[in-house]
């Protein structure tokens, strides 16, 4: 084992922590000429590491390919139309199966405590922590 391959796997993370606020807050618009080629890198990088035997390396890397694929279908600015464009219709599909992953991840043991800390879940439906709660909220003079 090669400790390039922790050294990059712990890149990776640090990328993935720092990608999740991003995925967290409903308000949050990311660029498409952001995310996707962030996107494209990081599954190649994924890729590129898979066949140089750096196992850890190749799942960060991916996995962090796949944090800007689910930024780019969830977080990028939609343009206002009366009828759903085909970006709104793949953000539908692309949220209904990222809820699915994160509660199949979490029910592993490796994976789980970290994805219960990235997406958190009320009744299958994401909860925006940095919503003021109605307690919170002073009332307009």
């Amino acid at each position: 084992m090669m400790w390039q391959d922790f050294v990059f796997m712990i890149g990776s993370s640090l990328s993935i922590g720092f990608l999740a606020p991003t995925l967290r807050d409903a308000s949050a618009r990311v660029p498409l000429g952001t995310s996707v080629p962030s996107m494209t890198i990081g599954i190649v990088y994924g890729i590129t590491f898979a066949t140089l035997g750096m196992t850890f390396s190749s799942l960060g890397a991916f996995v962090t390919g796949v944090m800007w694929s689910l930024v780019a279908v969830a977080r990028s600015p939609v343009p206002e139309t009366p009828e759903p464009t085909r970006r709104e219709h793949l953000r539908i599909v692309g949220g209904d199966l990222a809820t699915r992953l994160t509660t199949r991840l979490e029910t592993l043991p490796v994976v789980g405590p970290y994805v219960a800390v990235l997406v958190s879940t009320d009744a299958g439906h994401a909860v925006d922590h940095h919503a003021p709660d109605d307690e919170s909220v002073q009332p307009a003079d």
